[in-house]
């Protein structure tokens, strides 16, 4: 992974297996990213599901200085500490689960998100409102929390105990995303921000954010 400084990125990965098998082991997922991501990035937007997650966040000039390691010498500071995560969460899950090798299937992908999408034809309509673009930004932040929805594991947003959603939606006061900061890059207002997050984000687009 490579950030740029003030890039959104949508950050994703998925395991063949199961990643999250206990309440407790969300949480403790959670715990590391709040301890090694969120002090070197601006958290926006996040889920975790039983085998992958999606996480959506604003690149810093902390997140992108040099690591300085010797055998990775071009490594930045947010991609190392995302590492720490994975690779100390894996540890764990295997000796929880008397398993062994990598928990996760692919490497940790980064998908920059600041440009707008214009469908063929014009006829998208933005989240906020008129217009005819809607941005990448908006649809990865509504993807993210619809994610629990579309995989058929809750009826309702707010039934997902495992993402930002909530706080959004003012039904926890959670630490980890930046509230205010994110409603500076997606076409969303709070007021109305639950009727707005059922928004349909259409297939072609969410193609292109992966």
């Amino acid at each position: 992974m490579y950030f740029e400084q003030d890039g959104v990125y949508h950050i994703y990965n998925r395991s063949n297996d199961t990643v999250f098998y206990s309440r407790g082991n969300y949480l403790f997922f959670l715990s590391k990213i709040q301890n090694f991501v969120a002090p070197v990035c601006n958290v926006l937007a996040w889920v975790l599901m039983p085998n992958h997650f999606h996480f959506m966040l604003q690149a810093t000039e902390e997140s992108c200085k040099n690591a300085n390691e010797k055998h990775r010498p071009d490594l930045q500071v947010l991609s190392k500490n995302f590492g720490i995560v994975l690779s100390s969460y894996t540890q764990a899950i295997n000796r929880q689960e008397g398993r062994r090798g990598n928990l996760f299937a692919h490497k940790t992908k980064a998908k920059m998100l600041n440009e707008a999408y214009y469908p063929p034809g014009g006829s998208n309509r933005r989240a906020g409102g008129a217009g005819n673009q809607l941005d990448y930004a908006t649809a990865c932040f509504l993807y993210i929390h619809q994610n629990p929805v579309i995989a058929g594991l809750v009826s309702k947003l707010e039934d997902w105990e495992f993402s930002s959603f909530r706080d959004y939606a003012g039904m926890r006061d959670g630490r980890l995303v930046k509230k205010e900061l994110a409603f500076h890059f997606v076409e969303l207002e709070p007021e109305g921000f639950y009727e707005q997050s059922q928004l349909f984000v259409e297939e072609e687009l969410l193609k292109r954010l992966f």
